[in-house]
């Protein structure tokens, strides 16, 4: 398993528990960069996923 998946899972559980904290507390910000990390770390988890077919 390649560490880009990892650390995109990762960064994918904190987007979703500052998202949900954010919604708890009202705070639109914090809620919007929950969804940004969110968003990143499929990406990279998406990288790691290819790299590891790359490397089958």
């Amino acid at each position: 398993m390649d560490k880009d998946r990892v650390i995109g899972s990762a960064k994918q559980v904190a987007g979703n528990i500052k998202q949900e904290a954010a919604r708890l507390i009202g705070d639109a910000k914090l809620e919007a960069d929950g969804k940004i990390e969110t968003a990143a770390g499929k990406l990279q988890n998406a990288k790691g996923g290819l790299k590891d077919a790359l490397k089958s």
